[in-house]
């Protein structure tokens, strides 16, 4: 569907509606395309693939045997003398 800006602007509840169940919704100014409107995609929305997916990663990562990242309790040293005062 193809329509102008202004005959949008009372009807984008409905024109929101058209493109959530898959129709094709470009808003046309003086003649020519300017914005199309489209449902946002989700990553991976089933829950149980979702699942799968980060044991995936988990298990790759275990297998390369990463470094630790660094150690957050200790990142800030660098501000502080052998006190614990500001330097």
């Amino acid at each position: 569907m193809r329509i102008s800006i202004a005959d949008a602007e009372g009807q984008l509840t409905e024109l929101i509606r058209l493109a959530r169940k898959g129709e094709e919704v470009v808003l046309m100014e003086e003649g020519q395309p300017v914005i199309r409107l489209e449902p946002v995609q989700t990553f991976i929305a089933d829950p149980a693939e979702r699942d799968a997916f980060i044991r995936k990663l988990q298990e790759d990562v275990r297998r390369k045997n990463l470094p630790p990242g660094p150690d957050a309790a200790r990142s800030q040293d660098f501000l502080y003398d052998e006190f614990g005062l500001p330097k």
